[in-house]
């Protein structure tokens, strides 16, 4: 695949300023949900947790992730009684952050806040130092979030068909993604393939830094989930063209779907879940994911995911483990498909 002379790097540099605004407003977002998501502390008898946890995010602030995280994390605290505090590890589509995971001591003060890049990343990157299977526990799959396809608002089309035909009528053009082996980016190489297109992906540290990157003009069009995009498109500064999930987002319910437009195979959807190094003790994971379900069934915790992009998942650990194996499977067909590889 052809390379662009200005990486992804360079444009986030360039675009740093309009980032911390995003992140002031995600900020914002979060410390206005204190009051709705506040939760009763449990009986102070209880023996986890004594001490701060650390929560590793994989990738930066704004991200789908992250989002997740930082409303859940607020919960943790309040319902456990002891700080759940975020630590965004972001690089390498999330690999840099989950193998400290990985490699840290399994007693229950590091979680990890995964996003679905956890069931591709084997499939893209060769040798990877830890197992996404094997080396964690299954704690909670919390949250889904569509992906959007988004544009700058001087580019000139209105739908799909519509991009696909833009792009067709340009040479060498560019797109932004969260990273190597994202959904986001996995789909995004799908539809380049089987429309015989001309573009190439710009990756960022995580799906944040790729929006802003589009809303500063700096890569014309995005691919990103629902829960990062969503909020620039709200403002008009992105104008939405398509969703991938199966049925329209509540969020933009006048976007069709890739499917509705002609493109079947253009279907995923994004998850955060939340893991532990293997070896964490049942009653830990227990624990963890008995507050994080009281969290996903309250009403005001609902709606306020439902404000920044996320359905409901909400199952626990053997469910979880499951489904992350049939993920595996899934995303490892596309990965074929499109030959995204890092070596």
């Amino acid at each position: 695949m052809s390379k662009k002379s200005s990486p992804g790097q360079q444009i986030q540099s360039v675009n740093s300023q309009k980032t911390m605004i995003g992140r002031r407003r995600f900020i914002g977002l979060v410390g206005g949900s204190a009051a709705l998501l506040a939760a009763p502390r449990i009986a102070s008898a209880q023996a986890y947790p004594d001490r701060p946890v650390r929560a590793i995010v994989t990738f930066a602030p704004g991200g789908t992730a992250d989002v997740y995280a930082r409303l859940a994390c607020q919960y943790l605290s309040e319902k456990l009684g002891q700080r759940f505090v975020v630590e965004n590890i972001a690089g390498a589509t999330g690999n840099r952050g989950t193998v400290q995971a990985a490699r840290s001591t399994p007693d229950g003060y590091t979680i990890l806040f995964a996003l679905s890049t956890h069931a591709v990343n084997a499939s893209v990157f060769s040798n990877i130092p830890y197992d996404p299977i094997a080396d964690f526990v299954a704690i909670n799959l919390s949250v889904s979030s569509t992906h959007v396809v988004s544009v700058n608002p001087s580019i000139a089309v209105k739908d799909a068909k519509e991009l696909v035909a833009y792009l067709k009528a340009r040479s060498n053009q560019n797109y932004a993604h969260g990273g190597v082996g994202t959904q986001a980016h996995l789909l995004a190489e799908r539809f380049r393939v089987t429309q015989k297109l001309d573009i190439v992906g710009v990756p960022f540290p995580g799906a944040g830094p790729a929006v802003q990157a589009v809303v500063g003009n700096h890569v014309p069009i995005g691919w990103s989930t629902m829960a990062s995009a969503g909020p620039m498109i709200a403002g008009r500064q992105l104008n939405a063209l398509a969703v991938t999930g199966k049925t329209r987002s509540k969020l933009l319910p006048d976007v069709p779907t890739m499917i509705e437009q002609g493109f079947p195979e253009i279907q995923g959807d994004t998850w955060v879940g939340v893991m532990a190094p293997k070896g964490t003790p049942d009653s830990v994971v227990g624990i963890i994911n008995t507050a994080i379900s009281e969290f996903l069934q309250q009403p005001a915790a609902q709606q306020r995911l439902a404000e920044v992009g996320f359905d409901v998942v909400n199952k626990g650990p053997a469910e979880f483990s499951r489904i992350l194996v049939e993920e595996t499977g899934f995303w490892k067909k596309i990965v074929e498909e499109t030959g995204v590889k890092v070596e």
